[in-house]
């Protein structure tokens, strides 16, 4: 077999050279191709992510929270949802240990009555040696259970709050008590025993503060 020319050599060096610059740019192109289609599927993903999420948050109910207003007299709080799409179907609320009271339960007239708590916060409030009248508004913690609608689904909501309340103290006839108004707390336990150890702790701490004024 002849060996080959020096120009042999070299045509077929220059042909192994196209071949490899030929093969370079396909491979940079395949890489190119996929580099596209990686970024196609990351804007599909993060597009369906994307309205994934906000499905969810025109789906998800909004939360159930409470207002109060008073009745002009300070004898009773009307309540009323947050949300105006909630209705309240009926409600369970739960006083202070001490005051050793049986929980109250309401229908869609959803209120609070200074008669349902009244004589037992003066009388634990005797107990504690705490003034028959007050100078401002005092809380007096309040567990309340809602049943209402959301959505046309049946929901419930379990949470503390504070009944803001004064006393005014009469000649002859002692204290009466006005309701003033309603803030949250937070959420309750679901654990009924959990729950009243938290309402004790609650009203131990506004009894407390009642003390030091």
């Amino acid at each position: 077999m002849s060996e080959e020319t020096p120009s042999q050599k070299a045509r077929r060096k220059s042909r192994l050279r196209w071949i490899t610059l030929g093969e370079a740019v396909a491979v940079a192109a395949v890489v190119i191709s996929g580099l596209g289609l990686w970024n196609s599927y990351q804007d599909r993903r993060d597009a369906r992510a994307e309205k994934t999420a906000e499905a969810t948050r025109e789906t998800a109910p909004a939360p159930f929270y409470l207002k109060a207003s008073g009745n002009g007299d300070g004898s009773m709080l009307t309540l009323m949802p947050v949300v105006a799409d909630h209705v309240i179907q009926g409600q369970m609320m739960r006083f202070p240990p001490a005051f050793a009271l049986s929980p109250v339960t309401t229908t869609s007239d959803a209120r609070i009555e200074a008669g349902w708590f009244g004589d037992a916060l003066k009388a634990d409030r005797k107990t504690r040696a705490l003034p028959d009248e007050t100078q401002g508004d005092e809380r007096v913690p309040v567990l309340i259970e809602t049943d209402y609608l959301a959505g046309g689904n049946a929901m419930k909501a379990s949470a503390f709050y504070d009944i803001g309340y004064a006393l005014e103290g009469h000649f002859l006839r002692g204290a009466s008590i006005r309701l003033r108004g309603l803030s949250l707390i937070g959420k309750a336990p679901a654990d009924d025993a959990a729950a009243d150890a938290r309402l004790a702790a609650l009203w131990e701490a506004r009894a407390g503060k009642s003390k030091i004024k």
